[in-house]
C-alpha cells in the first residue's frame, strides 16, 4: 500500500453482511432544487434519517427560542424539545440494535416521540408573529411525515 494505510484484516472482508444498508456518507448528494418542496428551509432534502431527525429536533429548538414565554408554552416547550430530541435518540438507538425485535420496539418509541412532537406543537401558542406560525405548522407537517415514515417501517418490519 502506497499511501501509508494498514492492510485490510482478509477474514473481515470474507464474513457475509448482516444488514444491507448503504452508507448515506458515501452517496452522491442531491441536486439542489429551486422548488418549494424541501423540508425546514434546507436546500436538499435529507438522504440520511439520521441527520432528518437530527434536523428535526435542532429546528424544533431554534423555533421555540422565538416563542412567547407564557406559562402554558413553557411547559409544552419543555416536552416538545424532549419528544423532538427522544425521536433522534430513540432512531439511533434503532439504527445501532442488537435484534429485530429491538429494532421495532425502537422504531415504535421514535413513532411515538414524532406522535407527541405533533401534539405539542399543535398545542403551542405561536403569538402574533405570522412566521412563527408558518415554522410550526412546518415541524408539525416534518412531525406527521416522521410518524408516517415510522408506520411504514414498522409494517414493513412486522
Amino acid at each position: 500500500m502506497d499511501d501509508g494505510s494498514k492492510p485490510r484484516d482478509l477474514a473481515a472482508a470474507q464474513k457475509p453482511l448482516q444488514r444491507q444498508i448503504p452508507n448515506p456518507k458515501g452517496q452522491i448528494p442531491i441536486k439542489q432544487s429551486n422548488s418549494n418542496d424541501t423540508k425546514m428551509g434546507d436546500v436538499s432534502k435529507p438522504r440520511d434519517f439520521e441527520d432528518r431527525t437530527f434536523h428535526f429536533a435542532e429546528s424544533v429548538r431554534s423555533f421555540v427560542k422565538q416563542l412567547p414565554r407564557t406559562l402554558s408554552n413553557i411547559e409544552d416547550v419543555r416536552q416538545l424539545v424532549r419528544a423532538s430530541g427522544s425521536v433522534a435518540a430513540n432512531w439511533i438507538e434503532a439504527d445501532e440494535a442488537l435484534s429485530k425485535k429491538d429494532f421495532l420496539m425502537r422504531v415504535k418509541i421514535c413513532r411515538k416521540e414524532a406522535k407527541e412532537s405533533r401534539l405539542f406543537l399543535r398545542l403551542l401558542d405561536a403569538g402574533v408573529a405570522k412566521n412563527n406560525v408558518a415554522s410550526r405548522d412546518t415541524l408539525a407537517t416534518e412531525a406527521r411525515e416522521l410518524t408516517l415514515i415510522f408506520s411504514s417501517i414498522i409494517s414493513k418490519s412486522s
